[in-house]
């Protein structure tokens, strides 16, 4: 062994003696050129980006790092443009989302009439009897934001069963073929946790909400391995096309295998956290799988929960009643029914090491789950477990601090706060308005936000999102100062929160959300700089260059 000494020597003598982060081996990639965000505190600000496989290798000055480049070092000139970490949307619907780029867009409907006639044309191009599903429409969009009927429908798909979902996907409309598919009628009782919305003489007029939906959903066809498959690419490739490098999917349930099988054949262009049901919790823990288990691509180890329903649904839990409609103060969801379950479901995940995230959108709901993690958190003793409630909507004064002294993550997505704000007032008030999207005061009283998008009840685009935190505008343009304007943050909070605050959500800050040497190089390139524009002007910015892993999968430079 002696003869190996003095090579051991020189080569420790090499890495001692070298420069500070520079590597030994030329960089596989260089960014030069550019105008760089960190995000890491310790150096916020650079001008280059160098990367080793698929690790950044160092972070600096143009002028240091241009040397270092080999024959074989793809180099890329970013001509000053903005070079942020990868976004990370903590919040998707993930193969929904894949399914809603092939299936019939009802988003952009702005009448009932376009909303029929849409459907009726994606209806001429399918097979007799396929279903027509996803759609997620907006009642809202519409002058007077009438509900929809199966009688809208009925007369273009009179072969086609339709049941196409709201975009909060809270509540869903399907047409007579699917009520008498499904067997529901004028006899069918309310389910727990949802509602069968019926006409003046009881019968069922095609909507369904939250819980009442799985009266259609049993009979529902699943989808194809190979259909899922087509979801999954479309949407890898629609997150590759918007900087977004990494998900969280809040529905991956049992489609993790088809993950893994798209990342071993290097389609992958997408980092996942999947989540299964907590109903669904003893699944995981029966295997011993612990948080954020897996490899850098594809983890799991989470569970999602519901407390309640939407607020375009009025379906969301508030202890008043709704303004526009008194009758009623929201639903629990079946999930916290009876009462009791959801905390044993809650302590028993989270003393197997599993991470809980539950949605919650109304005051009461935010409350009650609030109440539900430090009631666990007291029982099961002091640990890093990330307790994150899902959107945090609707917040009372006296809840937004629990949140940073409870240290649960406000997974937010601020899309939500442009587009409901147009008719949150009418659904809920004004004043119970001004705890809506609380992103200043949450972050003031400690809290960690981790922005996404829901998509596909939101547009998956991050730039959409952090225009909305920042500016507060509204999507019909009536609040162009800002609706809440005092919950207004700046763009270098809301990225931080679509990057490191995401990553913190899931347990991987050590590995992602910086663009700091030794972490994942997931990078992306802007074609302005949103730092120095009208905020305003935020969402126009278009993605450059995304690169993934080390290798560019959107864009040329």
């Amino acid at each position: 062994m002696k003869p190996l000494l003095p090579l051991t020597l020189l080569l420790l003598a090499m890495l001692t003696s070298a420069p500070a982060q520079t590597p030994l081996l030329a960089p596989d990639l260089l960014i030069l050129n550019a105008t760089v965000r960190t995000m890491d505190p310790a150096r916020p600000a650079a001008s280059a980006v160098a990367v080793s496989g698929n690790r950044i290798s160092v972070v600096g000055a143009s002028a240091d790092l241009r040397p270092l480049a080999g024959p074989k070092t793809r180099v890329i000139e970013a001509d000053g443009r903005l070079v942020l970490p990868g976004f990370n949307d903590a919040h998707v619907h993930w193969l929904t989302g894949g399914f809603s780029i092939t299936n019939v867009d009802l988003r952009g409907a702005k009448s009932p009439e376009e909303f029929t006639r849409r459907i009726g044309v994606f209806a001429k191009s399918l097979p007799k009897g396929r279903w027509i599903l996803e759609g997620s429409w907006d009642h809202e969009n519409w002058p007077g934001a009438p509900l929809p009927t199966k009688q809208m429908i009925d007369a273009v798909t009179p072969e086609h069963p339709v049941f196409v979902s709201r975009l909060d996907g809270h509540m869903a409309l399907a047409n007579s073929l699917a009520l008498k598919l499904a067997g529901v009628t004028k006899d069918t009782k309310d389910v727990a946790g949802g509602l069968i919305v019926r006409d003046a003489q009881g019968e069922p007029t095609g909507l369904l909400k939250d819980a009442a939906m799985s009266l259609v959903e049993r009979v529902v066809p699943p989808p194809s391995w190979d259909a899922k498959l087509a979801a999954a690419r479309a949407a890898t490739d629609h997150a590759a096309s918007l900087g977004v490098t990494s998900v969280q999917d809040m529905s991956a349930g049992d489609d993790v295998g088809l993950y893994q099988f798209l990342h071993e054949r290097g389609e992958l262009k997408t980092r996942i956290y999947a989540m299964r049901s907590i109903v669904s919790w003893e699944v995981l823990a029966r295997t011993g799988v612990r948080a954020a288990f897996g490899n850098d691509w594809v983890r799991l180890g989470g569970l999602k929960g519901f407390a309640d329903g939407s607020l375009g649904s009025s379906t969301a839990l508030f202890f008043e009643p709704y303004s526009d409609t008194p009758e009623t103060r929201g639903l629990l969801f079946d999930q916290m029914l009876p009462e009791g379950v959801m905390l044993e479901r809650v302590s028993a995940a989270d003393q197997a090491g599993l991470q809980v995230m539950i949605h919650a959108i109304g005051d009461e709901a935010n409350k009650t789950i609030l109440d539900l993690f430090q009631q666990v958190t007291e029982t099961n003793g002091v640990r890093d477990r990330r307790f994150r409630i899902e959107h945090a909507q609707h917040l009372r004064a006296r809840e937004i601090p629990r949140f940073g002294a409870q240290k649960v993550v406000a997974s937010m997505q601020p899309y939500h706060c442009a587009d409901d704000g147009r008719w949150c007032d009418k659904r809920i008030g004004p004043e119970r308005s001004k705890g809506t999207y609380a992103f200043r005061t949450l972050l003031d009283t400690g809290a960690v936000l981790a922005f996404g998008s829901d998509w596909t009840v939101a547009p998956l685009n991050p730039l959409e999102g952090i225009k909305a935190a920042v500016t507060r505008q509204t999507l019909d343009g009536k609040h162009p100062t800002g609706w809440v304007p005092e919950q207004k943050i700046s763009v270098e909070e809301a990225v931080r929160a679509y990057t490191v605050g995401s990553a913190y959500a899931e347990f991987a800050e050590q590995v992602k959300g910086t663009l700091a040497v030794g972490k994942l190089a997931d990078v992306v390139i802007l074609d302005r700089d949103i730092f120095k524009i009208d905020p305003a002007e935020i969402d126009q910015a278009k993605v450059a260059l995304t690169i993934v892993d080390g290798r560019v999968v959107w864009g040329t430079p």
